[in-house]
């Protein structure tokens, strides 16, 4: 962990090279995290975690110098990228298809109710959106626990605030997504 804020810091102060350098130490845990997030999709979808990983680091590389302040902060970033990734994969599946090709992710850890309720995922990112407008901060703990895969205290961590902050913005955040996802 040590290592990756160091290397964060380099390339925040102009070291090209430190992003190099910093991906094969968290590359696993970005590919674990990315595997997790495609297994909740129906067959048949076209992008491999390899190749989220991939974008997520050609969109970093993208950016001029983000201030990431340390491994979770990375983790945290990389969670909203390979949400923009999915999303923006789901839209080009659709406008192929016409509608018939939305991507569909099971919330079991967002929907309190079912263990294997699925949900496109553009309708899980307009919810997001939604969520956000009310509570940025519950929309943030989603992002960082379903897309980041961080545990409490990480996020915790990463937003700058209590675990038991954590816990009850994220038992909200659920409730509120299940009954906005759910249908009827």
């Amino acid at each position: 962990m040590h290592d990756v804020t160091e290397l964060l810091l380099s390339w925040r102060q102009g070291d090209a090279g430190a992003l190099d350098r910093m991906v094969p130490l968290v590359y696993d845990e970005l590919r674990r995290v990315a595997r997790r997030h495609l297994q909740r999709e129906q067959p048949g979808h076209a992008l491999q975690a390899t190749a989220l990983v991939h974008e997520v680091y050609l969109r970093l590389v993208d950016v001029d110098r983000l201030a990431l302040k340390n491994r979770t902060h990375f983790f945290a970033v990389a969670a909203k990228l390979m949400r923009q990734i999915l999303v923006d994969q789901a839209r080009l599946q659709r406008a192929d298809k016409r509608g018939g090709g939305v991507t569909m992710l099971t919330l079991d850890e967002v929907s309190p109710a079912a263990q294997a309720t699925s949900v496109d995922v553009l309708a899980l990112d307009e919810a997001l959106d939604a969520l956000s407008s009310i509570d940025d901060r519950q929309c943030r703990v989603v992002e960082l626990r379903f897309f980041a895969g961080l545990n409490i205290d990480e996020a915790a961590d990463a937003l700058q605030i209590s675990s038991a902050t954590v816990e009850r913005e994220w038992a909200l955040a659920k409730a509120w997504l299940f009954r906005r996802l759910s249908p009827g």
